[in-house]
């Protein structure tokens, strides 16, 4: 069968290319075109745009690329109509994929299936709209996603969450040489703070120079800055200066699994930093934080921001962002997290009540059988 994906930033591209690879798995005739990225490209099929070229967030941005998105959603519709696919897959990337979603439906009449739910949880819950007029079947990653659905008479199936296979098999990979990062890298017997800012250059502007600020608070730690899929160091060295600390990229589960701590901001990779058992502070900055944190208090449908909490359903790790971001709120948890036992301990007990609601691995190959299935009735 021809599956056609969209996947529109690296998170996407990750998960995308575990589907692909289960797709392949269960349909031995699998062909493939897609927006995405490198990791798709190497399980194969024809890349039409790299995410790289998509990857635009926030208002201002947008705006000011409005016509390169236009072009790229012009390309990507025109790609499906002379691909005719079995099945468009879309991956989150909502206000792009939604409107894809609504092409595809109206002037094409596919199947349009959406692997990992847009958050509208979180906001912009009037999008359920769009989804049940042009979303054929939806496979969340979030266990608390199906009774949000279930409430809008919206039927989803839960498949598991990828974080949950990328990590298991890393840990597999693993297993033989668990010192090979520290060998690799030349790193000292000092602990390791790692620092998560984000995979976008806003994020880093935004966040790393706090966090190095803290981190400058410990010279008895070895700092080492997790580099993003899509960044490049030069875009860590405005922040890092001369400093000798470390950037490694594509190695951020073997950063987390020899680190003491982290700092991590809000995103896939607090729930990572949390299934690998690392104690963490979430920090986040938000432009005008006062008003911010209001926003979200009160025009928000979620209580945290961290998808630790947001599983959990109740604060697991703190939160600084808003109102709260700052260098000393973010050193005193940080404090907490480093000495105070019974914290970090209740922190790790709750990681592990995490993983088991999440499940066991293998997310993308029930994702891939429910889909195959579905279109072989």
């Amino acid at each position: 069968m021809k599956y056609f994906l969209i996947a529109g930033e690296a998170s996407g591209d990750l998960h995308a290319s575990n589907l692909m690879a289960a797709l392949k798995r269960v349909d031995k005739e699998a062909d493939f075109r897609f927006l995405g990225g490198d990791l798709m490209q190497a399980v194969g099929g024809k890349l039409i745009k790299h995410y790289k070229e998509m990857a635009y967030m926030g208002f201002i941005p947008v705006i000011m690329h409005l016509k390169t998105i236009l072009r790229n959603m012009k390309t990507c519709e025109e790609e499906i109509r002379q691909y005719r696919p079995d099945v468009v897959i879309l991956i989150d990337y909502p206000s792009f994929n939604l409107k894809i979603a609504e092409f595809v439906k109206k002037e094409l009449n596919l199947p349009v299936y959406y692997y990992i739910s847009p958050k509208i949880w979180a906001w912009k819950k009037y999008r359920i709209k769009a989804i049940r007029r042009n979303i054929d079947r939806m496979f969340c990653i979030l266990p608390f996603e199906t009774a949000f659905y279930d409430k809008l008479q919206y039927k989803v199936d839960y498949v598991g969450n990828p974080s949950v296979d990328a990590i298991a098999q890393f840990e597999a990979e693993q297993s033989e040489h668990p010192d090979h990062f520290v060998e690799e890298e030349k790193l000292n017997d000092k602990p390791i703070l790692a620092l998560l800012a984000g995979s976008r250059k806003q994020e880093l502007k935004d966040n790393l120079p706090t966090m190095l600020e803290v981190a400058g608070c410990y010279p008895e730690m070895q700092t080492i800055i997790a580099g993003a899929p899509g960044l490049e160091t030069k875009d860590y060295e405005i922040y890092t200066g001369n400093s000798k600390i470390k950037i490694v990229f594509g190695k951020t589960y073997q950063l987390l699994q020899h680190s003491t701590a982290a700092l991590v901001t809000s995103g896939t990779a607090t729930l990572e930093t949390a299934l690998l058992r690392v104690p963490q502070v979430v920090c986040y900055y938000v432009i005008l934080g006062r008003i911010a944190s209001f926003v979200f208090k009160h025009f928000f449908h979620i209580p945290y921001i961290s998808l630790v909490n947001l599983i959990g359903q109740k604060t697991i790790v703190q939160e600084l962002f808003g109102r709260r971001f700052s260098k000393d709120q973010i050193h005193e948890e940080l404090e907490r997290i480093l000495h105070d036992t019974d914290y970090r301990n209740h922190m790790l007990n709750e990681y592990d009540h995490i993983i088991r609601i999440l499940g066991k691995a293998g997310a993308s190959d029930r994702a891939a059988t429910l889909i195959y299935n579905s279109l072989n009735i």
